[in-house]
């Protein structure tokens, strides 16, 4: 049986709450000590949960100290893109696609972004953490639309299409950092997807 609406909104909205206060553990504690100084087991404690939660949000140390979890797209929304919906048309598609990562992943918040940055200066060997994690999930957005491309042809390469879709996601992340998170992330969506249009067509 599928939750009501409403259970899901609470269950997203504890889910990112639990996400905000590992990052911000995690974060706090390596500004204090150093990278090297702190364990999964001490950030799990600082965020007042157990070391196999922790997991159940991050691969590891490294992943929550630079805000960055794992996310997965629903089985529905995934098949439903690859199939050529669920609207048919690309633009429209891709903000069904891109609102499901944004609600899958919400990202760091500003003060957590600051950070964040603050943090790769002094410990840049993340970057390259920070780079594989990002990798890794472009190739998952990329067997995405080369599956997509069987069914209905792209005006693009599946790669090129992929990278629009984590520049429109970034775009609508940082949007709704500047307005202060106002309403939800995803809402940010239309509005990047139109600037997008406007500069193409410039």
């Amino acid at each position: 049986m599928t939750p009501p609406t409403g259970d899901l909104g609470l269950r997203e909205r504890k889910k990112r709450a639990r996400t905000d206060a590992i990052v911000d553990a995690a974060q706090r504690l390596v500004l204090e000590r150093g990278l090297d100084a702190v364990t999964v087991e001490e950030i799990a404690e600082a965020a007042e949960i157990s070391p196999r939660t922790f997991f159940n949000y991050f691969e590891s140390k490294d992943d929550a100290v630079l805000g960055q979890g794992s996310f997965e797209l629903g089985a529905e929304v995934r098949e439903a893109f690859a199939a050529g919906g669920p609207d048919g048309r690309l633009t429209a598609d891709l903000e069904v696609l891109v609102r499901s990562m944004l609600d899958a992943f919400a990202g760091p918040g500003k003060h957590q972004g600051e950070q964040m940055l603050e943090i790769l200066q002094r410990e840049p060997r993340l970057l390259g953490r920070h780079f594989a994690w990002f990798e890794r999930h472009k190739a998952q957005v990329v067997a995405l639309f080369e599956r997509r491309h069987q069914a209905v042809p792209l005006p693009a390469d599946p790669e090129m299409c992929a990278m629009v879709v984590f520049v429109v996601t970034r775009a609508a992340m940082d949007d709704w950092v500047r307005t202060d998170h106002t309403g939800e992330v995803g809402d940010r969506v239309p509005h990047v997807l139109a600037r997008l249009a406007a500069i193409l067509t410039a």
